[in-house]
């Protein structure tokens, strides 16, 4: 399994489908829409809402 510094709230299968696609970091995330994450199977609003949150905790946000 691939670790990622997501926080578990997102969900498991949330977490391993953003880890399949490349994604592991809060940094990554900034060079990809939340409407592009929300592509990824498993991966639905309440994950989006959760690491939208937690980017703009550390003043980042996800790409337009």
């Amino acid at each position: 399994m691939t670790t990622t510094e997501f926080p578990r709230t997102i969900g498991k299968v949330a977490a391993r489908e953003l880890a399949a696609n490349g994604y592991t970091t809060f940094d990554q995330l900034t060079r990809v829409s939340a409407k592009e994450l929300l592509r990824i199977h498993g991966v639905g609003p309440k994950a989006i809402r959760i690491l939208g949150e937690e980017l703009a905790a550390r003043g980042q946000s996800f790409a337009d």
